[in-house]
């Protein structure tokens, strides 16, 4: 299974459904961390699913991951080897869901997984960390560019820790996730 990470706050939401809407993810599992308070994350996932070619769900904790768009509700870190399970994590971050914590959690899948990572729009540099590691482990990571970011914090300072990043537009942030998803 492939999976792709994707990592967002200040103007996220509007973001990941346009990159993600009307793409049909096959045999790709995608896992959202979108920084949301727990009052709204709910019904951003219920407008999502209903827009979006693929089924999108709210992450549970102990769930078996399949081809889904995920939203990670809470601190998630993903575990396993040829199937993946999600599993909520009790701790204190600055973020939550904490970005960091999700990518993290997947630098060791790299061996067993093709994975793709993405940081997008927000303030701070929740993801940046991360990115970097799954880079190193062998993960495509891309952030997103300054112009179409809402706030660029995160994809900034993903940049700045890893200068072999190139910023992209969500067009070619869009092009790279159907890119992914089709190859074998």
């Amino acid at each position: 299974m492939k999976l792709l990470l994707i990592g967002s706050s200040t103007g996220g939401p509007n973001q990941l459904k346009y990159l993600l809407k009307d793409l049909d993810v096959k045999n790709t599992c995608v896992v959202i961390a979108q920084h949301m308070s727990s009052g709204y994350i709910t019904s951003f996932v219920n407008q999502f699913n209903q827009e979006a070619l693929s089924e999108v769900v709210l992450l549970n904790d102990r769930e078996l991951l399949s081809h889904k768009i995920y939203i990670c509700p809470q601190n998630t870190i993903l575990t396993g080897n040829l199937s993946i399970t999600a599993l909520w994590q009790n701790v204190q971050t600055s973020f939550k869901p904490s970005v960091d914590l999700l990518f993290k959690s997947a630098v060791s899948l790299a061996k067993t997984h093709k994975i793709l990572a993405v940081v997008l729009t927000g303030m701070g540099d929740d993801g940046a960390k991360s990115l970097l590691e799954l880079y190193r482990a062998g993960a495509k990571c891309l952030c997103e560019n300054e112009a179409d970011s809402v706030v660029y914090g995160m994809p900034k300072r993903a940049k700045d820790l890893n200068p072999r990043l190139r910023p992209m537009s969500l067009k070619e942030i869009k092009a790279e996730i159907s890119n992914f998803i089709e190859e074998d």
